[in-house]
């Protein structure tokens, strides 16, 4: 039986360097530094990046999803860097590690968490994407165009291997439930479930052929988890590539397009899902706007080769010069909707304990005879 290899990526704000614009090198560093140590007794190999203040750990591995010891290295890794903001003062620091102590693994204790085991192919790229300044929904456009739509994905007409097409693990991230429909027999269901940011949310895709993973998002929700909004989801997401899967260009093309997604400034506006280069994954205008950045890995026996830096090609600049044009007309709107999200959607805000304090001071009208 063929070894499988698992690619883990744990995702945590533990402190931003001016607001929530940057996590700086001094936690970068600590955490590089705890996993070097970690390597040939629980990593094969590991990658440490950033994405706006998210601190982002791509580490592969032989022992499978939420195991304790990966997810354990995470969270000193995380807790380390934490000490190290504080110590700078940074803004927010720690704010993503909702647990006093590590209690197995870190799903609803804060950091963000995508994981998939598979046995590598001949030649296994993969692409992670990490977000700063959304939520896990804004993967749902992308990935339905990646694996369900064929006028983004060409393979899904012209690849025998895909053909079959693919299987969407949906989860309904207010009652934490989750249905599996199948592309393209389900299309018009699965769109009706994943077209609500607000509840839906996509967590796995699967070749439906043979039920080989595809693509995992993290999906935890950090206001649900704590009761009150304590920092935005900033979602990760791992892709695999080529060879029975979508081409790599066929899963940056989504991106190319721009779409409106839940986040921005204090997590209650809509705006702009922008596709930058590591360099440029650092939000500011207004929080934002909404960046996503986009790695690509070759594995080798579990090393990971690269990163390709995809998103930081001239092919995406219009893609960004859009993102501006919709940024510049949505943040217009100021505090009103379609800017400001619907009040079950704000995050970062008072207006619940507005709406108490008027409450009393709303009277009835009265109606004409």
């Amino acid at each position: 039986m063929e070894e499988k290899i698992t690619i883990s990526v744990i995702k945590a704000d533990v402190g931003g360097l001016c607001g929530h614009t940057e996590a700086p090198e001094e936690l970068l560093d600590v955490c590089d530094c705890i996993l070097e140590e970690a390597v040939d007794e629980i990593l094969i190999d590991y990658y440490v990046t950033r994405c706006g203040d998210d601190i982002n750990l791509i580490m592969t591995h032989k022992l499978g999803v939420d195991n304790e010891k990966v997810h354990g290295l995470a969270w000193r890794a995380f807790e380390e860097a934490t000490k190290v903001a504080k110590e700078l003062k940074l803004y927010g620091a720690g704010q993503d590690l909702l647990a006093e102590a590590f209690s197995g693994n870190v799903r609803g204790m804060g950091p963000g968490c995508a994981e998939m085991e598979f046995v590598e192919r001949p030649s296994e790229p993969v692409i992670v994407f990490c977000c700063d300044k959304t939520d896990p929904s804004a993967f749902n456009l992308p990935l339905y165009k990646i694996f369900a739509d064929p006028f983004n994905t060409a393979g899904l007409v012209y690849d025998k291997s895909m053909i079959g097409g693919f299987k969407f693990d949906v989860l309904d991230i207010i009652d934490n439930k989750q249905v599996t429909l199948k592309a393209p027999e389900e299309s018009y269901q699965l769109l009706a479930l994943i077209g609500n940011l607000e509840k839906y949310c996509i967590k796995r895709v699967y070749r439906a052929k043979d039920n080989e993973i595809a693509a995992v998002v993290s999906s935890e929700k950090l206001n649900l988890i704590a009761g009150k909004y304590i920092g935005k989801d900033d979602p990760v997401a791992i892709v695999r590539a080529q060879s029975g899967m979508p081409a790599v260009g066929e899963i940056l093309e989504p991106f190319a397009n721009p779409h409106l997604v839940p986040g921005w400034m204090r997590g209650s506006h809509w705006g702009p899902l922008m596709p930058v280069s590591e360099d440029d994954a650092r939000p500011t205008r207004f929080d934002g706007p909404p960046r996503i950045m986009a790695l690509g890995f070759q594995l080798s026996n579990g090393r990971l080769i690269g990163p390709n830096d995809l998103f930081d090609d001239v092919a995406f600049k219009r893609a960004r010069e859009k993102a501006l044009k919709m940024a510049d007309m949505i943040r217009s709107m100021g505090p009103f909707q379609p800017h400001r999200l619907p009040e079950t959607m704000l995050e970062y805000t008072t207006v619940p304990e507005i709406m108490k304090e008027l409450k009393g001071r709303f009277v009835e009208v009265e109606k004409k005879k």
